[in-house]
């Protein structure tokens, strides 16, 4: 391994469950390291890794601040032994989700995965790229957020992957399930998102 892949890639041993929390951090916020520890204690996962990345092809990057700048806010932010932050996806050239998970999957084969996501993701989730191949590589857990939950599961994404939904009271086992798999966990209630952030501080300039 490199001296940036020591950098980006978090130490791991063989057998961890580990949760992927990928977005542009822009900026880090307190929900993502509650949603973290949430997801920590609910799926009983090892580790988060926060994936920070170069940049969301879904929204405008024109005005994202530099990938370091927002990583060393995510590490401030996060402040805790089991949650890792990396600018992976910098150094292995991914722009897209699945291409960082199938490479994930090829570097770490005997670690567990689980994709993190708000259900304010999986409301959108049908506009990403393959994400029905994402659906199949690894068990993804979508936490609830206010206001967001019906049109979550009545999305698209939602709908097609009804039927390999599993109750709330399986999360912990959510990790070692074949996928496609996924659970929807209630509980966690934040108003923040990044997007209101910046929004607020626009307004007060």
């Amino acid at each position: 391994m490199t001296v940036a892949e020591r950098i980006a890639f978090p130490l791991t041993t063989d057998g961890l469950r580990i949760g992927l929390l990928g977005g542009s951090f822009n900026p880090p916020h307190a929900a993502h390291r509650a949603l973290s520890l949430f997801a920590l204690k609910r799926l009983q996962l090892d580790r988060v890794w926060w994936l920070v990345s170069p940049g969301n092809p879904l929204k405008d990057t024109r005005a994202l601040p530099p990938l370091g700048e927002r990583i060393a806010a995510a590490r401030a932010v996060a402040n805790h032994p089991r949650i890792d932050v990396t600018g992976l996806e910098a150094l292995i050239s991914t722009r897209y989700t699945i291409d960082t998970v199938i490479a994930l999957r090829r570097k770490f084969p005997t670690l567990r995965f689980v994709w993190l996501m708000g259900a304010d993701n999986l409301a959108q989730f049908h506009r990403w790229r393959n994400w029905q191949g994402i659906a199949a590589a690894l068990p993804i857990a979508v936490i609830d957020r206010p206001s967001d939950s019906l049109r979550a599961l009545a999305s698209p994404a939602a709908q097609a992957l009804s039927k390999f939904r599993h109750t709330e009271s399986r999360a912990a086992q959510l990790a070692d399930f074949r996928p496609p798999a996924w659970v929807f966990l209630r509980g966690m209630k934040s108003p923040l998102s990044s997007t209101h952030i910046r929004s607020q501080i626009k307004q007060s300039v």
